[in-house]
C-alpha cells in the first residue's frame, strides 16, 4: 500500500500544480498565427528569382493580388506539410490569389527540389533560393528558417509573415483578415 501511495505522490502533486489558486499568475495565450501583429506595410520587396521551369518568380510577376510565399527546405518534413498546404490554397482561391515556393537551398541541390516537387505534385511556381535569401538577407531580411510564410499585398509590400508551420485553414483567415482592412487586389 505505501508503494501505492508513494507511485501516487507525483500525480497528485501535478494536479494541485495544475488547479492553481485564484490569484496566480497566468501566462498570457500565444496569439495565433492570424492574431500575429502583421509587420507596417513598408517598401516593395523587390525581387526576382528563376523558377525550376524557366519562368520568373518576382515582384512584377506576382503583382495585382495577394502572394502566399513559402519558405522551405526539401530535408524538412514540416516544410513538406507547408507546401501542401499552399497547393490547397492555391487549388481553391485561384485566381484570387498567387502562391509560390522558395526552397533555401544552394543550386546543386536542383535535382532534389525537382523531386521534392514532382513527389508532391506542387500546381505553383517553385524557386530557389539565391545565396543572400538563404543567409536570411536580401528582400525578405530575417527570414531563413523553415518552413516560414509571407504575404504580399497586391502592391508587393509585406502584409504578413509567419515562422513555423501555418495550416491552410489560418493563411486563408489571414487573408480574409487583410482583405477586410481594405487592402483588395486590384482587378
Amino acid at each position: 500500500m505505501r508503494s501505492l501511495e508513494l507511485a501516487c505522490l507525483p500525480l497528485a502533486l501535478l494536479a494541485i500544480g495544475c488547479a492553481g489558486g485564484g490569484d496566480a499568475v497566468r501566462e498570457p495565450a500565444a496569439a495565433s498565427p492570424v492574431e500575429a501583429a502583421a509587420p507596417a506595410r513598408g517598401p516593395v520587396r523587390s525581387f526576382s528569382y528563376e523558377t525550376l521551369d524557366g519562368r520568373e518568380l518576382s515582384t512584377a510577376s506576382l503583382a495585382g493580388r495577394f502572394s502566399v510565399i513559402g519558405f522551405v527546405a526539401t530535408y524538412d518534413v514540416a516544410s513538406q506539410a507547408e507546401a501542401r498546404f499552399l497547393a490547397g490554397l492555391f487549388r481553391d482561391h485561384t485566381p484570387r490569389i498567387n502562391a509560390a515556393l522558395l526552397v533555401l537551398e544552394a543550386s546543386e541541390n536542383r535535382p532534389l527540389v525537382e523531386a521534392f516537387v514532382a513527389t508532391l505534385k506542387l500546381p505553383y511556381p517553385v524557386a530557389l533560393a539565391d545565396a543572400a535569401t538563404i543567409a536570411g538577407e536580401g528582400p525578405f531580411a530575417g527570414l531563413h528558417h523553415v518552413p516560414s510564410v509571407v504575404i504580399l499585398d497586391p502592391e508587393g509590400k509585406e502584409a504578413f509573415r509567419h515562422v513555423g508551420l501555418i495550416t491552410q485553414e489560418s493563411l486563408e483567415e489571414v487573408l480574409r483578415r487583410l482583405e477586410r482592412e481594405g487592402a483588395r487586389p486590384a482587378r
